[in-house]
């Protein structure tokens, strides 16, 4: 009763008003050499950061439906966090041109002349193959004229005008209408995803079990966990993601389950014939998200190609993948399917290449250019804390030793009453 979502149960409010403090830690990768890149040389990275935003996340459009359903918007909210980063917004990085770079990988097999046209427009702009702007720039947004020429040579290739960041469409925006089970009628469905903008499955993929929306919206699971896996949709990944028990643990006392991402779980069709929807694929480890984000060379993967095939690390120099610090991990309290602290990390690539007839990619050879990394991190803390380890841990316990003690003193009194008993005979 106290896990179900409905206003008079003790998770409910933990569920509309998320208490635990989510942090968003931002590495950029910066391009130390960008003129050999373009003479055909092997890129050369550095990580800079973290830059660490405070993220709320906020429940609106609350509705409760006849079939044991509820929808809602979940918005998020960054503020930058300048004690806890290692650098500001303020900094420039070397970065490539993602517009530029982009455009020319989506464009490659359009006639030549459309090429040309592209290649003029970016020389009359200045555009070049690797820019340098700031942290803030490149998260939120900056103008660029590039984009309006794109879509007047080229139009309905980009779905936007004027503006363009990484970030912006993730502060101040919502994940998406998800409606979930709210587990009044059958407790084993509490929090399972009913649908996602309406949708019961996506459309980005080929295949059926690859658009599939499976498992929760990623905040709470089922009570009575088993060690087996767990599943969310990830709006940020467009698909399901399928987390595997690795141990049982505990968080400050509480006891725990942790689960953690499979080594297929970015690999390709071949080493995976399950992940084949995902593709046209490249190597395991890069999963092509290019149908999602509008038509984009882009690729997730995890941090630093950790759990990726050697290829693409050997193919750019300052990548030290390591489980400790790229591995995404989810500890779950397993009788209520709350998590108590998380890790969640993803790494955006560009898959960059020289395009015949647009001069300004040089000799760039193919590469899968990583761009940034970030994790969103979050703990149970404080007075929450303290309430979850006394009503799951402490109440427990002491029900326990009552137990033993309640049996412990009835045996001397079943024994007298038997005596007793037998003496009356």
């Amino acid at each position: 009763q106290n896990v179900r979502i409905d206003p008079s149960s003790i998770s409910y409010q933990m569920w509309k008003d998320i208490p635990v403090p989510f942090y968003l830690s931002v590495h950029f990768f910066e391009v130390l050499n960008p003129k050999q890149v373009l003479r055909g040389e092997k890129p050369v990275l550095s990580q800079r950061g973290p830059y660490v935003y405070r993220e709320y996340r906020v429940k609106t459009n609350i509705t409760f439906h006849d079939n044991d359903t509820v929808s809602f918007l979940e918005y998020r909210h960054l503020f930058f966090q300048p004690h806890l980063s290692n650098g500001t917004e303020d900094e420039y990085i070397v970065v490539p041109n993602i517009m530029l770079m982009g455009a020319a990988v989506m464009v490659e097999k359009l006639p030549n002349f459309v090429k040309l046209l592209l290649s003029g427009a970016l020389a009359s702009l200045k555009q070049e193959a690797f820019m340098n702007r700031t942290v803030g720039e490149i998260m939120w947004g900056y103008d660029d004229p590039l984009i309006d020429a794109i879509n007047m040579i080229i139009p309905g290739l980009l779905p936007f005008k004027g503006k363009f960041g990484l970030f912006m469409d993730f502060n101040n925006s919502n994940s998406g209408l998800f409606t979930v089970h709210r587990g009044m009628e059958n407790i084993s469905q509490v929090h399972l995803v009913d649908s996602w903008n309406g949708l019961k499955k996506v459309n980005y993929w080929r295949s059926s079990q690859c658009n599939m929306i499976n498992g929760t919206a990623g905040e709470m699971w089922p009570p009575f966990m088993s060690p087996t896996s767990l599943q969310f949709y990830s709006p940020d990944a467009c698909r399901s993601l399928t987390l595997v028990y690795e141990q049982s643990g505990n968080f400050q006392g509480v006891p725990t389950y942790r689960f953690v991402a499979p080594k297929t779980l970015f690999a390709n069709g071949t080493d995976y014939p399950p992940n084949e929807g995902f593709c046209p694929c490249m190597q395991s480890g890069i999963q092509n998200v290019s149908t999602c984000r509008f038509n984009a060379p882009m690729f997730i993967s995890h941090p630093h190609f950790y759990n990726a095939d050697p290829s693409l690390l050997s193919a750019v120099e300052g990548l030290h993948p390591s489980k400790e610090q790229h591995g995404l991990f989810l500890d779950v309290h397993p009788m209520t399917g709350i998590p108590m602290n998380c890790s969640i990390k993803l790494q955006l690539n560009l898959y960059t290449k020289h395009v015949s007839g647009i001069i300004q990619t040089g000799q760039i050879k193919p590469v899968v250019l990583p761009l940034l990394w970030f994790a969103e991190s979050g703990a149970i803390e404080g007075s929450v804390l303290k309430q979850f380890y006394t009503n799951l841990v402490l109440l427990p316990l002491l029900m326990e030793y009552l137990q033993y003690i309640l049996l412990g003193l009835s045996v001397p009194l079943i024994v007298s009453a038997a005596l007793l008993m037998a003496r009356r005979k």
